[in-house]
């Protein structure tokens, strides 16, 4: 749901975590492990890789916490606009400098709420190799630290009913990593600052990724 002013809410979100594990739990076999990471209260990051179309409910409905995710404007048509609005998701346009998207974004940190970001921006690899500096910037900005997340699922192509989406009831391994402070310590917020964080970031989440891999086999 979104307020009078159209920000998401925590009740909204609240009821897309709803949906998020009937949907996930019942179509696919999560396991999820480290949930016990996400801290309870507070501003958090949950940073995920994206290479599966359900990366983002399915983190939805893992996630120990509401999650409110930055989802692309394209993303937002027909019954989808109202129902990803209702459910405390927040519109972004990536061709501009969406400044309601980001108001929308810092104000879910400082509610103390959590924030879901695919730092790459678009579904692909997956492996962060084209880290965009927004996540830095409201990890800096917001105060915040950052979850990495990693969302593994098979890769085989049998059993699958739509492209980009692993076999139903098959198992999806969610692996949630130590949080992390972006920012440098020294309260800089300058673009030379935002770029040295989003290398530091760039090489944490890349290792939890390879870390997860390892503990699950994927």
């Amino acid at each position: 749901m979104s307020d009078a002013t159209g920000a998401p809410t925590l009740r909204g979100a609240a009821v897309g975590r709803g949906i998020g594990i009937g949907l996930m739990y019942g179509l696919w076999k999560p396991r999820v492990l480290g949930a016990w990471r996400v801290p309870a209260a507070g501003p958090v990051i949950l940073a995920v890789n994206h290479s599966h179309n359900i990366d983002g409910p399915m983190l939805m409905g893992t996630a120990p916490r509401p999650v409110h995710f930055l989802i692309k404007k394209e993303a937002f048509v027909g019954p989808l606009d109202p129902f990803l609005h209702g459910i405390g998701q927040i519109e972004v346009d990536r061709t501009t400098v969406d400044r309601t998207a980001i108001g929308h974004a810092l104000g879910v940190l400082a509610d103390g709420g959590a924030l879901g970001i695919f730092p790459e921006g678009t579904r692909g690899e997956g492996d962060f190799a084209s880290l965009r500096a927004g996540l830095a910037y409201f990890a800096v900005r917001g105060g915040a630290p950052i979850v990495p997340v990693a969302v593994l699922g098979s890769t085989e192509r049998r059993g699958r009913l739509i492209r980009g989406l692993p076999p139903l009831r098959s198992r999806v391994d969610v692996v949630f990593g130590d949080a992390f402070d972006a920012s440098a310590g020294d309260g800089r917020r300058t673009r030379k600052a935002l770029d040295e964080a989003t290398l530091r970031i760039q090489a944490k989440l890349t290792a939890h990724l390879e870390s997860a891999k390892r503990l699950t086999g994927r």
